[in-house]
């Protein structure tokens, strides 16, 4: 095991033994795993849920209900997840690829190589590659590691990466390092979200963080 892979399970380990198992994503099917990967860019999870609560009340958490639905309608259902008009668009967008070519069967456009999924999901306008990289880990079961704010900023700080490192270089160095196990990759990228989200914030809070005892720089990426 590299040097990096060790500091990486090391830094698993702590956080887990702090936030237990997070159970990550919070979707009851492969449907509105992918919806909510597009409705949470750039807010919190909890707009999020009232927005698929509005879906699901309204039944039409299905690819040919969502895919009847006009962008209008659609927009004003997901409004609690801020920016409606933007994401109605961005919904409406990944159902029509998919119904196209799967009718309502979203298993069977997620059964396919993560390769293949990932090609497709990129050339959706919309879909960028956090969301792209969101639904093929969680809404379809396949490793690729998601690489989020958090991610850089845990990694920045703690030296396993310069601040020039892009999205594709994080990934690569993560799934290199780490086992290829779906389950290990889903609950890795929830224990970094906890950290982040509860020290590792823009302005570092290290006091009782869970991987405070490891080598770090809180003041990395300020500058």
């Amino acid at each position: 095991m590299s040097k990096t892979s060790q500091i990486l399970m090391q830094m698993y380990e702590a956080a887990r033994a702090r936030f237990g198992h997070r159970e990550w994503w919070p979707g009851e099917t492969p449907l509105e795993i992918c919806v909510g990967a597009i409705l949470t860019q750039n807010t919190n999870w909890t707009n999020v849920e009232k927005a698929i609560a509005n879906l699901n009340a309204d039944g039409c958490m299905s690819v040919s209900a969502l895919h009847a639905k006009s962008q209008e309608e659609l927009a004003a259902l997901i409004k609690p997840a801020g920016y409606f008009n933007v994401k109605a668009k961005r919904v409406k967008n990944f159902i029509a690829h998919v119904y196209e070519s799967f009718g309502d069967d979203i298993e069977a456009f997620l059964d396919r190589s993560v390769a293949t999924l990932h090609e497709e999901l990129l050339s959706i306008n919309g879909i960028g590659r956090e969301t792209a990289d969101s639904m093929i880990l969680y809404a379809a079961g396949k490793t690729t590691f998601v690489v989020d704010t958090y991610t850089y900023r845990i990694l920045l700080r703690h030296g396993l990466i310069d601040s020039d490192y892009d999205y594709e270089m994080i990934k690569e160095l993560l799934e290199s390092s780490l086992a290829d196990d779906v389950d290990l990759y889903n609950d890795f990228h929830a224990q970094f979200v906890a950290v982040g989200k509860h020290y590792c914030k823009p302005k570092a809070k290290c006091a009782g963080c869970p991987l405070e005892h490891l080598p770090h720089d809180p003041s990395a990426g300020l500058e």
